[in-house]
């Protein structure tokens, strides 16, 4: 065959009308049957598949009319050049088509690209099938039929994105909101998003109390700044981004003011200097992400029911890629689950505070225990998974030189469990000034809570120390044992029968009284100090009992000692201490 003019029959007569009677007498086997070469023709012709034949050099021979229409060029415009000629923005499986005319196998391929038609896919895909023409036994060529399947190519497109969405959702939800920290939560949503969708990222939460600083200017928004995340190459550069302060002052009619007033994301891909600027309000800070290579930014909201906590920040700079659609669409998920989690730790810190102020305000004034009695206390909140106790300590002065230790615990966290401590501690205050014995004082206790219909129980231990006769008489509701710690430097627990916690209205209390020489130091404990989780009680008590404690030296040291040998970071519960000693004579 001659590679500079392919056969006569393939050559077109006119741009629609001779060839395809020809290409369909080529396909019906060259029987020259006018009857079915003019069914195949009008086969050919009329499907909505495009069809092409090209030659050895694979050029085209001839395109059906459906392929005219999809491509948007002219029939007359492919005979006798390839397609990287006609539809350079389209690429073909040249390949796959060598194969097919060295082997005779048919073979499927993918065919994506832009033609000259406008589609609202953006980049079409055809499935193709490629086989092999012979003519008088020699390879003269291939023929290729194609299926568009752009619509499903675009609807995997878009499931596969949905799953990377939902893939990064459930990522960032083991990675943001880890703890009840404000602060924490937003850096670990910026570092999260820098590098995993930006090159750089910021969050910023309303702040709703002044800390000192002056007050913003009527209609302005005070964002504080909270978390920036960026590589260490563009975080010098931004150390400063928005001046030295540690907040930003939005005016109304700004990009992040407005972002979160409407609650709508707002994108600036390849933004002008012009855009920057009235995006960073200042033009110091648009500055700055120019110097940072920073060409596009988006400022997505923190949304919570009916208000925006704050809003995040993201820019993309050299070698990044524009947001897109998707970016937006993932940004805002990222953001709302995060929001929830910024506004709880809010409420969690506000909350948190409030009740360890009431915890301290109302163990601010324990009683005075008698001047032959010193004692010193220490008081712990729990960690951040929970909110300040019932746990209170009490020293209180009774006739005839004795000293009432008590320590308490209500079960319960919160303001309702500090509001009920008050009660049981100004109750037993009230019935120990009658000079009951301990158990007896219990039991008066228990009866009385129940009487005035307190919701929630309390341990309680009641230790009477007796520096005159030179003992210790203790009662328990439910308590921990104290610890006793000799000035010889052995300890021990001491351990007293284990009546109900007060306000179960089970009262059956019993005590027991034993020698206390001066100079030995008596400790009073909740169950934060011990109680540890995947650790039994008794393991964690015997370990309390086996520290190397000196009953000599101040109160103060002691307890700094004990908690730095027990505690372990924050602890889980409430941790209340006290400890007594009977003064030298």
């Amino acid at each position: 065959m001659n590679a500079e003019r392919p056969p006569r029959w393939l050559l077109p007569q006119t741009a629609q009308a001779a060839l395809p009677v020809e290409v369909a007498g080529f396909a019906a086997g060259l029987t020259g049957n006018a009857c079915e070469c003019g069914f195949l023709r009008g086969i050919v012709e009329d499907t909505l598949a495009p069809i092409a034949i090209l030659d050895e050099q694979l050029r085209y021979l001839y395109v059906n009319p459906a392929f005219v229409r999809v491509s948007g060029v002219p029939a007359t415009a492919f005979l006798g050049r390839t397609l990287g000629d006609v539809l350079p923005d389209v690429q073909g499986p040249t390949d796959i088509l060598v194969k097919v005319m060295k082997d005779g196998k048919p073979r499927e391929a993918i065919v994506t690209g832009t033609t000259r038609v406008p589609s609202s896919v953006g980049r079409r895909l055809w499935r193709a099938v490629f086989h092999r023409l012979e003519a008088q036994g020699r390879v003269v060529g291939v023929c290729g039929i194609g299926v568009e399947a752009s619509n499903l190519r675009r609807y995997l497109d878009d499931l596969e994105n949905a799953h990377q969405r939902l893939a990064m959702l459930d990522t960032a939800a083991t990675r943001v909101g880890t703890t009840l920290d404000v602060k924490v939560t937003c850096a670990e949503l910026a570092d999260f998003l820098a590098p995993s969708m930006a090159d750089i990222a910021a969050v910023g939460i309303v702040e709703e109390e002044s800390d000192g600083t002056s007050s913003p200017a009527p209609g302005i928004l005070r964002l504080r700044k909270m978390a920036l995340a960026a590589p260490e190459e563009l975080k010098w550069r931004l150390r400063l981004l928005g001046g030295p302060e540690g907040y930003l002052d939005l005016p109304r009619d700004s990009v992040a003011r407005r972002c979160m007033d409407s609650g709508r994301a707002w994108r600036g891909n390849l933004a002008s200097d012009e855009v920057f600027q009235k995006a960073t309000i200042d033009p110091k800070r648009a500055r700055m992400f120019r110097a940072a290579g920073i060409h596009s930014l988006l400022f997505v909201p923190l949304p919570t029911a009916g208000r925006s906590v704050g809003v995040v920040i993201l820019g993309r700079g050299d070698g990044s890629t524009p947001f897109s659609d998707d970016d937006i669409l993932t940004a805002q998920g990222l953001a709302e689950r995060a929001a929830t989690s910024i506004d709880s730790a809010r409420r969690y810190t506000y909350e948190h505070t409030m009740a360890l102020e009431l915890q301290r305000a109302l163990l601010s004034e324990p009683g005075s225990p008698h001047p032959d009695v010193e004692v010193a206390t220490r008081y712990l909140p729990s960690g951040r998974g929970a909110l300040v106790g019932g746990d209170w300590y009490d020293s209180i002065a009774l006739p005839g030189g004795r000293t009432l230790l008590v320590m308490g615990d209500v079960m319960g966290h919160g303001f309702r469990a500090s509001v009920v401590m008050s009660q049981y501690r100004s109750l037993l205050r009230t019935v120990a000034a009658s000079g009951m014995p301990v158990e007896k004082i219990l039991g008066e206790t228990d009866r009385r809570v129940a009487h005035i219909g307190l919701d929630r129980a309390a341990t309680c231990l009641l230790a009477l120390m007796d520096p005159q006769a030179g003992t210790c008489t203790v009662a328990s509701a439910g308590h921990l044992p104290p610890v006793v710690i000799r000035p010889g430097g052995d300890s021990r627990m001491l351990w007293a029968p284990a009546g109900p916690p007060i306000g179960t209205e089970l009262g059956d209390y019993e005590s027991i009284t034993v020698r206390m020489e001066p100079g030995t130091v008596l400790l009073l404990y909740t169950d934060g100090l011990v109680e540890q989780r995947g650790t039994d009680i008794d393991v964690s008590l015997r370990a309390l009992a086996e520290q190397r404690l000196s009953a000599h030296g101040t109160l103060d040291d002691l307890l700094d000692t004990l908690l730095d040998g027990l505690a372990n970071g924050v602890p889980e519960d409430d941790v209340a201490l006290l400890a007594a000693r009977q003064r030298p004579p």
